[in-house]
């Protein structure tokens, strides 16, 4: 399958944004520290309650028209409102709230702002992953499939219940891709008879090995010793890909023959 032609066109903020002029590089490095120093006052400066209620109402006002703007410069907009939320809280949590009078409320007030501390520092790097995605164009397969190579699927297993394994078994049945250079092997560590008959019945590998050792890493290890395809591909057991899986990922490999893993999003 090769990427349309066609394009979708950018959303509009993104392309007057694009189409300012770019600033030097000498420049960037200033502005990033402008930034950051604007952020820890925005974070850090005292307000009244009315001022605090007007900041918050500018801020969700601000979110509530951004979220209808589409496009990755509007979507930082709201990053960067969440962002000052989280800091003036966390701000305000550290610097009036750990004060204790009694052993027992500290031992459970650390574990609590603790936990909060965690949460916060999750969220921040979750919008290191997903602020700017690059958003590459799949590369083209060859245009004869017989050209194509052979891939294995597979479908790590352990406890999961079959209800929740079948509809990834289902799609990877209907990957976009030649039945004949496509095998599916559901790994079972839970080694149950259901799992068996179920791939029976519908035409995939049921692959168990007899011990557990290393979890899902000894599993995928143990099916790499029985599987001959060129290139695999792992989907977790509730993980259901679309039918152009294969297509959009597998030309990065055919481009780079020093490409090892690909790692798609979610």
């Amino acid at each position: 399958m090769t990427a349309p032609a066609d394009t979708p066109r950018a959303p509009t903020l993104d392309r007057f944004i694009d189409a300012l002029p770019a600033p030097g590089r000498a420049l960037m490095l200033p502005l990033g520290a402008f930034a950051l120093v604007a952020l820890y006052f925005v974070c850090t400066v005292p307000l009244d309650d009315i001022e605090q209620l007007a900041f918050a109402t500018c801020c969700i006002a601000s979110a509530l028209v951004f979220r209808r703007v589409a496009g990755r410069y509007a979507m930082l907009v709201m990053i960067v409102l969440s962002v000052v939320a989280t800091g003036r809280y966390m701000v305000w949590r550290l610097g009036t709230t750990l004060v204790w009078s009694h052993p027992l409320d500290a031992a459970w007030g650390t574990l609590l702002v603790t936990a909060e501390v965690y949460a916060a520092a999750v969220l921040l790097l979750g919008y290191f992953q997903t602020a700017w995605p690059l958003g590459r164009k799949p590369l083209p397969l060859p245009v004869s499939r017989n050209d194509w190579p052979t891939v294995d699927v597979f479908i790590p297993t352990y406890n999961e219940p079959l209800a929740v394994v079948k509809p990834t078994v289902y799609a990877a049945l209907a990957l976009d891709y030649p039945a004949d250079k496509l095998s599916i092997h559901v790994l079972d560590d839970g080694r149950r008879d259901e799992f068996r008959a179920f791939c029976e019945s519908v035409g995939v590998h049921w692959t168990t090995r007899d011990h557990n050792r290393d979890a899902k890493a000894g599993n995928l290890n143990e099916a790499l010793k029985i599987t001959h395809g060129e290139y695999f591909a792992i989907f977790d057991c509730d993980h259901v890909p679309t039918r152009s899986f294969l297509q959009i990922g597998l030309g990065w490999f055919l481009r780079d023959p020093k490409l090892s893993m690909l790692q798609t999003p979610h």
